[in-house]
This record gives structure tokens, sequence and C-alpha cells, in this order.
């Protein structure tokens, strides 16, 4: 073996263009967190800027130096100097789920931001906890469900929450995003090289920055440099505080069905890296998963930490390890300073988005071009639940944007403008779960098992007893899951239907053969 190969570098010069799509995802996470719980948790500066992102900065710098490590030592092992590492950092679902259904409703309830932020901890902390326990059954999970099953989800999230999302926002500044956007794809899909060798990624950005200063959409006004160091402190005592009062245990039906969302959702783009050439282990992938939220919740932060959605993206661009570090090393300078503001006075989000379109678009080809053909029907019905779940929060955003919510406005007002609204919540409740069941029971059909069909069916009656899957209650604060005995007893008995069907198909099919 060459002594490249058995001592990979660090760093190499594409790593630059993933740094600069995961950096923009990752600041995107923090905006939200500086935004939600500024202006819906009334939390001081002070606990926003010297506990919850520099707790957010040690599960972050630790997170991406494991999984470049992870990458080098994969390198070393198979030879090979094109292995990518997984992409890490807070979860945006997690994000918004603490956010309104466990920090806000403590918030409205006792108007004490202090507290929501405790009980925030609470969340965190077995978020970590159960991905921990769950990483040593995860693999054997991941061995009996099709790939096609585990992808579709996978594409169904890419597709939605950020491909569409994102091009949403380059449409809405063309003067400034459509050029970088060009950029992106003339360096990533024709693989063109650019003047003197420079990283399309970097490229796309530098020019965004410069369009958006130059007509005026940046201006001096919003750049404010202001550093202060904020070392990161122990929160154990306030989260054993909140881990010792009953009130927690309210939010648990958040908590819980979180913690499992997070663990699919790594198993997912586990196996989306395998899919991709990367074979990485399910266990100590999924153990630093849970350690990272673990950690970050005994230093103050609210907000889990977990295994990205974008590495075949990543891969694609030429990035390896460097760039998963390079990123935990800048977001944590982020957090542990406060400069997030003088970052979004300077670089405009528009600027580097074009790569996160890039990553969506990549993902959902990926999920096709990576299944065996003929598993492509089952592969576009896995993507339906996700399109159900991004289709659920434009309805929601609409609505809160006339100054209204779900709650006020009723359901039935949707009915009667042919929307069946209670059919899309339904399908968005454990959206990710239903997506597996669904490709799954899909490639059990193509292939003629009808057996495994049924077993899958009943997994599905299963869930939706328990309200797993499609059991909602709507609340002032939004659609929340409802767990207890017959959570959802005409899905439940639906599915049981479904099974029986299944079951009699395959009978039917084997007399046939004899």
């Amino acid at each position: 073996m060459s002594q490249s190969l058995s001592n990979p570098p660090w760093f190499v010069r594409k790593d630059l263009d993933g740094f600069f799509g995961l950096m923009i995802d990752n600041l995107i996470q923090l905006i939200l967190i500086v935004g939600l719980c500024r202006e819906l948790i009334h939390l001081p500066d002070g606990f926003i800027f010297g506990k919850i992102l520099p707790g957010a900065a040690i599960s972050i710098l630790a997170g991406n130096v494991f999984y470049a490590w992870q990458a080098r030592r994969l390198a070393r092992a198979t030879g090979r100097d094109d292995v990518t590492a997984l992409p890490y950092g807070i979860n945006t679902v997690s994000l918004f789920a603490f956010v309104f259904f466990i920090m806000l409703p403590i918030y409205l309830e006792t108007k004490d931001p202090v507290w929501a932020w405790k009980v925030g901890l609470v969340a965190c902390f077995l978020n970590g906890v159960i991905e921990i326990i769950c990483a040593f059954i995860a693999e054997s999970v991941r061995r009996v469900t099709p790939r096609a099953a585990l992808l579709s989800a996978l594409s169904g999230i890419a597709i939605t929450f950020i491909a569409m999302d994102f091009t949403f926002k380059i449409f809405a500044q063309p003067l400034v995003a459509l050029v970088p956007m060009g950029l992106i794809f003339v360096a990533y899909f024709s693989h063109q090289k650019l003047p003197l060798g420079l990283p399309g990624g970097m490229v796309a950005v530098a020019v965004g920055t410069i369009l958006a200063w130059l007509l005026g959409t940046m201006n001096g006004k919003s750049l404010v440099v202001d550093v202060t160091f904020s070392a990161p402190s122990f929160a154990v005592g306030p989260l054993w505080e909140a881990l010792m009062h009953p009130a927690f245990l309210n939010y648990f039906s958040v908590i819980f069905p979180m913690g499992i969302f997070n663990v699919v959702g790594s198993l997912q783009n586990i196996e989306s890296a395998e899919a991709a050439g990367d074979r990485f282990e399910t266990f100590p992938s999924l153990m630093a998963n849970g350690i990272g939220s673990v950690v970050a919740a005994c230093f103050g932060s609210v907000f889990p930490t977990t295994i990205y959605i974008g590495h075949p993206g990543w891969k694609r661009l030429g990035a390896r390890s460097g760039y998963s570090a390079l990123n935990g090393i800048f977001i944590s300078f982020l957090c542990l300073t406060g400069t997030i503001q003088a970052v979004l006075g300077l670089i405009p989000l528009e600027a580097g988005i074009g790569i996160l379109l890039y990553i969506g678009i990549i993902i959902v080809a990926q999920s096709f071009q990576e299944t065996p053909k003929e598993h492509a029907p089952a592969v576009a019905l896995g993507i339906v639940p996700a399109l159900a779940g991004w289709g659920l929060l434009m309805v929601e955003t609409g609505v809160r944007a006339a100054g209204k919510t779900l709650y006020e406005v009723g359901l039935p007002r949707f009915n009667q403008e042919s929307l069946a609204i209670h059919g899309m919540i339904s399908l968005e409740r454990g959206f990710i779960f239903t997506s597996m069941i669904l490709a799954a029971i899909g490639v059990a059909l193509i292939e003629r098992r009808f057996e495994r069909a049924g077993l899958w069916s009943l997994a599905a009656s299963a869930l939706s007893a328990i309200g797993v899957i499609h059991a909602y209650d709507l609340t002032p604060a939004g659609v929340v899951n409802r767990f207890g005995f017959l959570a959802a007893p005409e899905f439940a008995a639906g599915y049981l239907m479904l099974a029986a069907l299944f079951f009699a198909v395959a009978a039917m099919a084997k007399r046939s053969r004899v």
C-alpha cells in the first residue's frame, strides 16, 4: 500500500466545496436557533450565546472530527483515497419539534423561558440516550429492510425539505442566487474545471456575495462584528433538576418519536453512504450520534446532533474527510465567539444554497440509481408520505402568515375546499416510518413475496395502534402525536385487512404453483 493510502491526507482541495455546502447548512440551523429562542421562547442572549451555542459547539466539533477520523480509518482499511466522511450537525426536524412542541408550550404556560430551556435539556439528553440504546439493534433492522425502503424515505425528505425549500429561496432572489446556482451546476453536473482550478462552491459563494453587495441587498448596516468568547460550562445541575420533575413526562410523546426518528434517519443516511460506495459500521456511527446529543445537553444545548442527509452529494463533489473537520472547527468558532451575526452580515445565504439544492437532487437520483431497476415504483411510493409532511408544513406556514393557526381555522374548512387535510396530517405523522413501510411493501409485491408484504402490513398496524404513525391531536400549539392503546384505530384495522389480503394472495399463489 502506498504511503498516501496508508496515511490519507486530512484535507484535499475538493473539501472546500463540501465545507462551503455543509457550513451553509449548519449556519442556517444556528440562525434558526438564535431567532426562535429569542422571538418565541424569549430566552435572554446570555442563555443563547452563553449556554446553548457553546454546548452545541462541543457536540458539533467532536462529532465532525469523529466522522472525519472514521472516514480516514475506512480509507486506510480499504486502501482507497475516495472515502467521504458522514456529514454531521444539528437536526432540523428535531430543532423545530423541540421548540414548537416542548419549549414553546412550556413558555406559554409558565412564562418562564429558563424553565423551558431546562426541560429542553432533558429532551436533548433523552434523545441521545434513545440513540445509544438503539445503536445495539440498529444493524439488525437495517439488514431486514430493503434498500429501496431506506433510500426512498430519504429521497422524499431531500426533494421536499431540501430541494424545494432552497429552490424557493433561490427564486425569491434571482439576481443574487441564479448565477451562483448556475456555477454550482456547471462545476458539479458537467465537471467543468473553473479558472485556476478554484472549487465551484467557493467561487459560487464569492460571486453571490459580490452580487449581493453590488445590487444593494447587503449593506454595511448589517455587518456587525462583536467577538465575545463564551466557554462551555456544565449544565448538569439544571438538567438534573428538570429530569427529576415530572413535568417533562408531558412531552415524552414528542421526545420518544424524535429519538426514534433520528435513529431511523441515521440508518437511512448510513445506507445512503454505502450505496455511494462508503460502508461505515452502524454501531459506532449511531453510538457517536447518541453520545454527541448527551454531551450537548450536559453542556447546555437543547438541540440534538445527528448524522446529516447528503453524503452522496458531498462525495460527488470530491469532498473526503477534511470538509467535515473544517466544518466542525468553523461552526464551533461561530458558536463560541458569537460571530454568527457577522457572517450573516457579510455573506448572503442565497450565495451558497445552490449547493444544497444540488445535494437534494443527487440524493433523489441515488434512490433510483442504487436500487434494482424493477424497484423504482416502490421508491416512488415511498416518497409520497414525505410530500404529505412538506405539504402540511406549507399549509401551516400559510395559515400562520394569515395570523391564524390550524386549530383556529378548523379542519372542516379545508374539507370544504376539497383538501383532505385529515389524510394529509395522518400521512405526515411518523412519515419516515410510513415511507419505509410502503416502499418495503412495494418491493415485496414486485418480488411476489406476498407473505413479506403481509408482515410489513402487520408492522404498520402495530405502529398505528400505539400511535407511532398516523395518530394525532390538533391543539392550540399545533399538530401533536397521540400515543396510547388504539391511538389510530381505523389505520390499525385497515392495515390488518391489508395484511389479510396479502396473506390470502400468498395462499392463492401457492395453490396455483402446485
